[in-house]
């Protein structure tokens, strides 16, 4: 369903014969300026109250009130569900780049503990999409406390952790088990009603509840010694053991199992901060400075309402939240969010302080760390454009590499930097085809027709400059291919390696044939360029070993007599790629349906 006042756009917006007619349905809303700009995008679970909240007499912020001032017309899309509305504002702010709405970008999602569904649960670190069936644990600040909690979890109560793959063809127990780390379940040696009691108590201790579980560990010690069975009772000592060392070993000890995150908005340096410190079951996990962008004014205030709603929108909402500015703004901000808020307050007691004094003192360092970055960057970027005579320092680099051996599984790779920063969700390989094995000339023709071919159509973000990883021959043949779609314009540099391969020695190649310019190890420009040529190359080589690893293999399977395509593909399923067809023993590939000893034995030493 799409509103929109029907009044002319020129009078101003007159919100209440609009809000009498709004829908209390989920939904999307944008705000629309004159000359039908778009000054915000939102998203609401209740359309009318969300709405009309920006037409009251007073408002939320100094930034509100000036984009409100400026509103003719409110459009508004309803869902079916928040989720879907979620997912169609984030591709209006993408799409629209609206100027009021305070943006958190994060190249990458929080990371998760996972559960996962099986009759033997597996303990893994996870990214991304959430599986169906599975349990996830977090969100954590950072990779290291991910690893941490799964170390200490192997540790208590030894939980596997090794892939289904590797866990489906195992024929004896692996290290893990042996030092202690795993009950073995792959190989029979732990009975499921034991692993699931451990899975249930990693389960609580992941929920918060670790006293809990040292009070039931304790009492199953006490309930195995008058038993007499003095094993068991020592395996439960040694796990109390160490789930009391580690909740005695914390930065701060809350001496509560207790989930709390803690919410400090700096500014500083003309810069705004908003660090983010997660505790979980009492435990101080680490924080995650994160900076706004996109929004005409966002001091810490705005930008701390901002990230609440987009932060607590994807991940889960802990039983409190500590902040550093009034509360009241962020409870009202939360009560769009979910039906039962959590406890919003300000630090009021030793721990609290002393968590809110940590995640401040971090945001103030990241601010230092970032004003640094950027003189930097900002320095290495008008070093570049001096030397190459550009009018405008380069915003857009991208970087091209060709990687491959003797001809074989040729990939080209492009790498993008933007700002001074490598961009990787829009790095790009190219399997390339149809030319004459180890003609690089050839393979840097058809990488950059298939990249700038869709430029030149408009499907594409046109770059400010262009490295090729090459000489000459390279070089002209970027040019004409960039003459060919219509872009001789953009700036373009070949990279030639200096004598010996040598770092610093590189030698710039300009494509209307002047002199060969060597800057020097001690240029800013050049440490700049051979940064974004070694990643593009790094890139490549990356993408050239998967490919020739994944040609190799297949011809061999293809080659074994008696594997055929089903066998293949059974093969391929069974241990989940090529690399485990290779890594498997005979006796692994024995329990392959279709699969022989001497079949298996035959594959084996094929590709051994």
């Amino acid at each position: 369903m799409r509103m929109s006042d029907p009044k002319n756009e020129t009078a101003a917006f007159d919100p209440k014969p609009f809000l009498r007619t709004l829908t209390e349905e989920p939904g999307v809303y944008r705000m629309i300026g004159a000359d039908d700009k778009v000054l915000y995008v939102g998203k609401a679970k209740n359309l009318k109250r969300r709405v009309s909240s920006y037409f009251q007499k007073t408002v939320s912020s100094p930034r509100i009130a000036m984009m409100v001032a400026q509103v003719l017309r409110v459009d508004i899309t309803a869902t079916r569900s928040e989720a879907e509305a979620l997912i169609l504002e984030n591709n209006l702010i993408k799409s629209l780049a609206p100027r009021y709405n305070i943006l958190f970008r994060d190249d990458k999602t929080y990371p998760y503990i996972e559960l996962s569904a099986d009759e033997f649960p597996r303990l893994a670190y996870h990214r991304g999409a959430f599986t169906k069936g599975a349990r996830y644990f977090g969100p954590f600040p950072n990779a290291w406390a991910v690893r941490e909690s799964i170390h200490l979890l192997q540790k208590t109560f030894q939980l596997r952790t090794c892939e289904n793959t590797v866990y489906a063809n195992r024929s004896r127990p692996c290290l893990l088990h042996q030092i202690k780390r795993c009950t073995a379940p792959c190989v029979g040696l732990v009975e499921a009603e034991a692993y699931a009691a451990d899975v249930r108590l990693a389960t609580r201790f992941l929920d918060g509840q670790a006293s809990e579980v040292i009070d039931d560990l304790t009492n199953r010690m006490q309930a195995a010694a008058e038993r007499l069975a003095f094993e068991e009772a020592a395996a439960c000592r040694d796990q109390v053991r160490v789930l009391q060392a580690v909740l005695h070993k914390q930065f701060v000890d809350s001496r509560k199992d207790e989930d709390v995150d803690v919410l400090a908005a700096i500014e500083d340096d003309g810069m705004t901060c908003v660090n983010i410190a997660m505790v979980r079951g009492g435990r101080h996990l680490g924080d995650r400075p994160q900076f706004p962008s996109g929004a005409a004014v966002s001091g810490a205030a705005d930008s701390l309402l901002a990230f609440v709603e987009q932060h607590y929108s994807q991940h889960p909402i802990p039983a409190r939240i500590l902040v550093n500015l009034p509360p009241e703004a962020v409870k009202e901000t939360l009560a769009e969010i979910t039906d039962r808020p959590p406890g919003v307050v300000s630090p009021r007691f030793a721990a609290e302080k002393a968590w809110m004094e940590m995640a401040e003192k971090n945001a103030r360092l990241a601010i230092q760390a970032r004003a640094r970055d950027t003189g930097r960057i900002e320095q290495r970027l008008e070093a570049l454009r001096e030397v190459l005579g550009m009018d405008e320092a380069p915003q857009r680099i991208e970087c091209f590499d060709i990687s491959h051996t003797m001809g074989e599984a040729t990939v080209a790779s492009c790498v993008v930097c933007e700002a001074g920063a490598m961009k990787r969700a829009e790095y790009r390989r190219y399997n390339i085809t149809g030319i004459t094995p180890g003609d690089d000339f050839a393979a840097m023709r058809q990488a950059l027709e298939r990249r700038y071919g869709k430029v030149a159509a408009g499907e594409g973000v046109c770059p400010d400059l262009i490295l090729i990883d090459g000489g000459k021959g390279q070089v002209s043949a970027a040019r004409a291919i960039l003459a060919e779609v219509g872009l001789e314009s953009v700036a373009m540099v070949g990279v030639a390696k200096g004598e010996g391969r040598k770092a610093g020695l590189e030698t710039l190649i300009f494509p209307d044939g002047r002199e060969g310019l060597a800057l020097g190890g001690e240029s800013a420009a050049l440490h700049l360029i051979v940064e974004i040529r070694d990643e593009a190359h790094r890139f490549a080589i990356t993408g050239h070993r998967a490919k020739r690893g994944k040609a190799r293999v297949g011809s061999k399977l293809e080659d074994i007599p008696g594997v055929g395509p089903s066998r293949r593909r059974n093969l391929l399923a069974a241990f989940g790629g090529l690399d485990g067809v290779r890594d498997a023993t005979v006796e692994d590939l024995c329990r392959v349906d279709g699969v022989s000893r001497k079949l298996a034995e035959q594959i084996h030493a094929a590709l051994h």
